[in-house]
């Protein structure tokens, strides 16, 4: 389980970073100032790292037995800039249960 929660949390601020960057900076420069080069460079690694984003959520989503519900709005969750920084805090935080104590203390 934490290895697939580290996998997910790392494309998940992969995938939020490379968003922000094609959204906030790619985006304005082809549309304003009609300068391609962010939004061809970013934009089909951006694609490429969202499918490795789903594949790292549904890994996580059937190890933690999420609701298909759950699954789905954390998928989403990829495709709306900065949305991905929260969906990783509220899994980390809610929807992943803690691993057991493995420390070993003396029974009384």
């Amino acid at each position: 389980m934490r290895g697939a929660l580290t996998r997910y949390r790392t494309i998940a601020y992969i995938v939020g970073v490379v968003l922000i960057l094609l959204v906030v900076i790619g985006m304005p420069l082809k549309y304003i100032w009609d300068q391609p080069a962010v939004v061809q460079g970013i934009g089909p690694a951006h694609g490429f790292l969202y499918m490795v984003y789903l594949i790292a959520a549904f890994d996580l989503g059937r190890r933690a037995n999420w609701p298909l519900k759950r699954m789905l709005l954390v998928m989403l969750a990829g495709t709306v800039p900065f949305l991905s920084f929260y969906a990783e805090r509220i899994v980390t935080a809610r929807w992943v249960p803690a691993p057991a104590r493995t420390d070993h203390q003396p029974m009384h």
